[in-house]
């Protein structure tokens, strides 16, 4: 297992410098990859290629670009480019983000999802293998027929014509597909003791190309809050945790809110989703159950640390990026420096 750095994106409690500090540090310390996410503010591309001109060895993942955002010749071109400028280090993640985002910013309709990613990627690693680029699909289609429109391929030589491609997946299906078509999975609240049922479905979708788990990276991406009072460290993670599983979706639509019922918390995701939805946040951020926090983060004592580090790497985890919940920036570089350490001692570095 290796370890990762989850930057999130920018918001009025964090700024530029302050991410590219931890991103600077977490390479000196080793981490493999450092991820930048987008919703509607600040978009991941330009993040990561600050950040690549200012770092030496670690890679940079998108978490992810938006596929209602870009076409797919547009991604292609993108990560082409980043990870020319970087030097093989680009990761490409993908996903369809949400109803809300997807139809309220970018203006493209949510339905079926599963077809548009198996087409959108399709059309991403064909203009990355530098081929004319002609495709016939249901949401795809190029070139457009009766136009001027001829098959292009990708004007320059990038340094790598197969870039590893991870999908942000949440459902069984979803899990699936990524297994079948990409290098690695995006996971969010990611549980060790109930890992074993996500990554099956993942493995069905790699048998399906005769493929297995081995070289398919999963990436869990944990928050991390280091101190001696567990009650405390939790109440940290709390407003996240209500967000994603209370408000983040409709009542009728919110894929996390389906991870917490799938954990064996269907009570308590309709409680805080309840709550979230009635403009109570911080009465959904108290009825998120400390047990959920504590099976999806990393939080508490350096002891502790080290041992749920060792239960990541035991559930399949190949790549524990860490998102470390902090006032300032101080704190934020001390928690990737305890973390290297717990890490180093738990002997799980591959």
């Amino acid at each position: 297992m290796r370890l990762g750095l989850s930057l999130g994106y920018q918001t009025a409690w964090s700024t530029p410098a302050d991410h590219l500090a931890m991103a600077r540090e977490a390479d000196r310390l080793g981490y493999s990859v450092v991820w930048a996410a987008e919703a509607y503010g600040s978009d991941t591309v330009s993040m990561l290629a600050w950040i690549a001109g200012q770092t030496e060895r670690i890679d940079l993942g998108a978490a992810v670009m938006q596929i209602p955002a870009r076409t797919p010749a547009m991604t292609a071109m993108t990560a082409a480019t980043l990870d020319t400028l970087s030097g093989k280090r680009f990761r490409l993640g993908l996903g369809v983000s949400g109803p809300q985002v997807s139809e309220g910013w970018h203006g493209v309709r949510f339905a079926r999802p599963l077809s548009r990613t198996r087409e959108y990627v399709d059309v991403v690693k064909l203009a990355l293998s530098r081929q004319p680029v002609a495709y016939q699909g249901e949401h795809h289609v190029l070139p457009l027929p009766g136009g001027a429109g001829k098959p292009l391929k990708l004007g320059f030589r990038p340094v790598r014509t197969e870039i590893p491609v991870y999908l942000a997946a949440v459902g069984p299906k979803n899990l699936e597909l990524a297994g079948e078509i990409a290098d690695g999975w995006l996971g969010i609240f990611v549980a060790p003791d109930a890992a074993a049922d996500q990554l099956r479905h993942i493995e069905t979708g790699r048998a399906k190309r005769g493929l297995g788990l081995d070289g398919f990276d999963v990436v869990a991406s944990v928050p991390v809050v280091l101190g001696d009072d567990l009650d405390a460290c939790a109440d940290v993670v709390r407003p996240y945790a209500a967000l994603y599983v209370g408000g983040m979706g409709s009542r009728e639509q919110n894929f996390y809110n389906g991870i917490a019922v799938r954990m064996g918390y269907p009570e308590e995701a309709k409680l805080v989703q309840d709550l979230y939805l009635s403009k109570q946040p911080r009465e959904a951020a108290a009825a998120v159950p400390r047990d959920f926090i504590e099976r999806t983060s990393l939080i508490g004592t350096r002891d502790r640390v080290i041992e749920r580090i060792r239960e990541y790497a035991a559930a399949g985890v190949g790549t524990l990026s860490i998102s470390p919940y902090v006032g300032d920036l101080e704190s934020g570089l001390e928690t990737l420096r305890v973390v290297a350490g717990a890490f180093a001692e738990s002997g799980v570095a591959s």
